[in-house]
């Protein structure tokens, strides 16, 4: 019995696991230079979102770019990402003139966090002292990010985003319902009792046997 105790435990605590999911990262290469990002990353879609390529649409030397040679920038407003699937944590890589404040909102479009700049600016030639370009910002809630908004200067013109990560929440098996969770558990029990009988069945005509 202490041994289906055991099973039984080690049996319901796998009942529903959780799956962890891989970090994405999109890093924006492969677009030409003044692309505006809409739907083109499957689960994504993008507001205000143009892609520019160092040495063409920007300035490198202020905005330098996480990896690559292509960012995104505020393209006439704040910058926003609503995604098809909930997400666990949002981040990327800012290089900006003004602060920035990154909000992520749930699917009633009610304001679930923000994150915000460590400087008033870190451009790469003339940043605040101490800054430097591409810092890391993020929000981590663990789930139910349905989109995140970026907002520096509520015109635009004011970052470049590079390597933006996003993590899909995990995924949970569905647990069984009661009634099925106690049928699975009796079953085992029954299982497991058969079993035992069995074995003192078996010791007994061994002894038996012996005596003989």
């Amino acid at each position: 019995m202490k041994k289906f105790a055991i099973q039984a435990f080690v049996f319901l605590a796998l009942v529903a696991p959780i799956h962890p999911a891989q970090a994405i990262t999109i890093d924006f290469e492969g677009f030409s230079n003044s692309t505006q990002l809409t739907t083109q990353f499957s689960g994504l879609a993008f507001t205000n979102a143009t892609v520019i390529t160092a040495g063409i649409g920007l300035n490198e030397l202020m905005f330098p770019p996480h990896s690559g040679t292509n960012v995104v920038f505020d393209d006439g407003g704040s910058l926003r990402i609503v995604f098809g699937t909930p997400q666990a944590s949002v981040g990327g890589f800012f290089t900006y003139a003004l602060p920035l404040t990154l909000t992520a909102f749930d699917d009633s479009n009610d304001s679930l966090g923000t994150a915000t700049s460590r400087f008033s600016s870190n451009l790469a030639l003339s940043g605040d002292p101490g800054s430097a370009p591409n810092e890391f910002l993020t929000i981590a809630l663990g789930g139910g990010i349905r989109s995140v908004t970026i907002l520096g200067d509520p015109l635009g013109g004011t970052f470049a985003l590079d390597d933006l990560t996003v993590t899909p929440a995990p995924e949970a098996t569905p647990v069984p319902e009661p009634s099925t969770l106690l049928l699975l558990v009796t079953g085992l029990a029954s299982a497991m009792a058969s079993r035992a009988v069995r074995g003192k069945k078996h010791h007994s005509e061994a002894v038996t046997e012996r005596r003989r």
